[in-house]
């Protein structure tokens, strides 16, 4: 990759790029689906954002990095905490999230729907 790594633009936006699991490029390198990123009135950067599976998988990275640990090793509470911060950023509308989500979890899909349940009963109440 050719970006200018010393750019304050690039400095400044590089976090949310790596939060995101999203990829930088050179301007030229840009698809139509890609970002591309001005400074003054000049390409800096284009930003490739990562397909929505891709995204769970790297949120689950970051949670597992946050708690120093798998997911699967998390005690209850702490794994209902994990479910309700996913469902806050969409997890569940990926296709197959449930099942990715219970998977990293250690937990049947079952499981999950119950945390679902449990925190949208709370809800309502």
């Amino acid at each position: 990759m050719t970006e200018p790594a010393d750019h304050p633009l690039v400095s400044a936006v590089k976090p949310l790029v790596d939060a995101m699991g999203a990829e930088l490029l050179a301007p030229e390198r840009a698809a139509d689906d890609d970002v591309v990123l001005a400074w003054e009135g000049e390409d800096v950067i284009a930003v490739r954002l990562p397909q929505l599976s891709d995204s769970l998988d790297h949120i689950l990275a970051a949670m597992e990095r946050r708690h120093g640990m798998p997911l699967s090793d998390l005690d209850r509470k702490t794994k209902q905490s994990v479910v309700r911060t996913l469902e806050a950023r969409g997890a569940f509308s990926v296709r197959h999230g449930v099942e990715t989500v219970a998977g990293a979890l250690g937990v049947s899909r079952f499981t999950v729907y119950n945390y679902l349940n449990r925190e949208n009963g709370a809800k309502g109440e």
